[in-house]
């Protein structure tokens, strides 16, 4: 477990260059919602918009996801946890007037850059 990285991931840094390529700043690694124990990968402060990139196999991404072969129920359950945490994270930060974008580690960084620029322009504009 010690090599599952919890920031500065391949996926990660990808996503990070292709939003900083599209002019936008962000912070790294932050509690959107201080009080409340999950950091986002990226966070526009003033925009309120946090952004989450989420592994295929940590998730339950509908089309990568792998069914562990050892301990299996195990995995499942921690899977199903997951993805409960990431509803009520997005229904928290939503109550919160905040934007949750969410982004699996297998879409293309660009295109998920633009993803990210269109919920921050969206919430900048007046």
């Amino acid at each position: 477990m010690r090599g599952n990285r919890s920031r500065d991931t391949r996926p990660e840094l990808a996503l990070r260059r292709a939003v900083h390529a599209l002019g936008l700043r962000y912070r790294v690694s932050v509690r959107p919602l201080p009080k409340v124990r999950r950091t986002a990968d990226l966070v526009f402060v003033r925009a309120k918009v946090a952004v989450y990139l989420d592994g295929c196999f940590w998730h339950g991404c509908p089309t990568h996801h792998t069914v562990a072969k050892r301990n299996a129920a195990f995995w499942a359950e921690k899977v199903a946890r997951n993805k409960a945490r990431d509803e009520d994270t997005n229904r928290r930060l939503q109550e919160a007037g905040w934007v949750a974008v969410r982004v699996w580690e297998h879409e293309d960084p660009h295109t998920a850059a633009e993803k990210v620029r269109r919920a921050v322009e969206a919430r900048r504009a007046p």
